[in-house]
């Protein structure tokens, strides 16, 4: 196997029309035992055409070797070539030793296929000629994982656990915690977390028990652990918008900006933090800051309209009509894309006192919002200021049609009848 290892000597070094010269070799030269281990180690490599030319040539002296076949299948997908893959491995025979190992393989790509029914067979054929596989029992857990059958496939891992935590790289408890906490089941899910991290400390796992127990509603031990995972790891990007949540809910506004902050300095590019510290930095009081921030995020994205809504509300309540304008004819989005913003527009044309456009607004804007009472509130005076009382009487009705007992609306439409502006 000297040529064999001659060969990848070379390549480690760059030396690759060497290495292919010596290749050409042993592919119309080389003994079966050098093309086979060879085909391995290239396929291993990354080297796939050439590591397919060795086993397919191989493939014409033992046309039906299972352990040749699943290799062949192995480079196919590899390459991208998963219907070809699959074609080789139902050549594999039933009394072949490397069959159970094809139905694994076949299962895997019915599963990237989306036939889940298919890859079930597979997988349970496979149990059967080798039922004390426990590869087996996890290709089940993940299978009925993806499908969302948590039962099938908590029963599946279950399995696993009782020969080994871990299989294939995966620790089985995290993976069962995953499973629970993608499902909903938080509580469940922070049990296997537990036991996952006492098994070996991992970031992936440990960002899945903080993100857990944020959903569950235990903020403390969030911040608990997604600061260990920053003290872990500072560039592990998605715990800083998380662990800002979770400060917020505790009402730790300050730490939770800094959390902004911080993570800011390591994601410079994430419009998700910038919005989250302009929503902080207003609950704070810092409207200016808030105000960089919010702009920020629309620079990273014209199109994100949560932050655009909220910079619209600050300039509302600062009275800056004319920027509200400003920004929705800058945002990527057309207004009829998204209701809200019609209503702030009529808002602000009403603010600049331009009269016609703030009645066309609020018309396009009625459509959406016939239902909200703040809107036909905002409508209703508005008319009224412009003259149109009879048709502001129309939408105050509205809104006693939600709520009889609204009485600074009764009183209103009591005065107009009074005054006799109503026809």
């Amino acid at each position: 196997m000297d040529r064999v290892n001659k060969i990848i000597h070379l390549l480690e070094n760059g030396q690759h029309k060497e290495a292919l010269d010596e290749y050409n070799v042993v592919l119309n030269k080389g003994s079966h035992e050098e093309k086979f281990m060879l085909g391995e180690e290239l396929f291993h490599y990354g080297f796939l055409e050439e590591a397919k030319a060795l086993i397919e040539k191989l493939l014409t002296v033992f046309p039906e070797e299972g352990e040749l076949l699943i290799l062949l299948a192995e480079i196919l997908v590899e390459a991208g070539e998963e219907e070809q893959a699959i074609l080789v491995l139902e050549k594999i025979s039933t009394q072949d030793a490397n069959y159970g190992q094809s139905l694994l393989l076949l299962a895997d790509l019915y599963q990237m296929e989306g036939l889940y029914e298919v890859s079930e067979n597979k997988i349970l054929k496979a149990k059967e000629l080798l039922p004390n596989e426990i590869i087996i029992d996890f290709a089940l857990g993940e299978l009925y994982g993806e499908q969302g059958e948590i039962l099938k496939a908590m029963k599946a891992y279950e399995d696993v656990l009782k020969k080994t935590n871990e299989i294939a790289g995966v620790n089985i408890h995290s993976r069962m915690a995953d499973l629970l906490s993608a499902s909903g089941a938080f509580e469940d899910a922070l049990i296997y977390y537990d036991k996952a991290l006492e098994e070996k400390l991992e970031i992936n796992t440990l960002f899945g028990y903080a993100f857990t127990a944020l959903q569950a509603g235990y903020n403390r031990t969030a911040i608990e652990k997604f600061t260990e995972l920053k003290e872990l790891d500072p560039e592990y990007h998605s715990l800083y918008l998380h662990l800002a949540s979770a400060y917020e809910r505790e009402e730790e506004l300050e730490n939770s900006l800094r959390i902004v902050q911080e993570g800011i300095k390591q994601d410079e590019f994430n419009k998700e933090l910038f919005y989250k510290g302009g929503k902080i930095a207003l609950k704070l009081g810092m409207e200016e800051e808030a105000e960089k921030y919010l702009r920020e995020s629309l620079v990273l994205d014209p199109g994100y309209l949560e932050a655009a809504i909220t910079l619209n509300k600050l300039f509302l309540q600062q009275e800056r009509y004319k920027d509200v304008i400003e920004l929705i004819s800058e945002l990527d989005l057309a207004a009829e894309d998204e209701p809200q913003l019609l209503w702030d527009s009529a808002l602000a044309y009403e603010g600049l006192e331009e009269f016609s456009d703030a009645l066309d607004k609020y018309e396009s804007a009625y459509t959406y919002f016939k239902n909200n009472e703040t809107f036909l509130t905002d409508y209703g005076y508005f008319l009224i200021e412009e003259g149109k009382t009879d048709l502001a009487a129309e939408i105050f009705k509205q809104i006693l049609l939600k709520d009889p007992t609204n009485t600074e609306v009764l009183d209103l439409l009591e005065r107009l009848t009074e005054s006799g502006d109503l026809n």
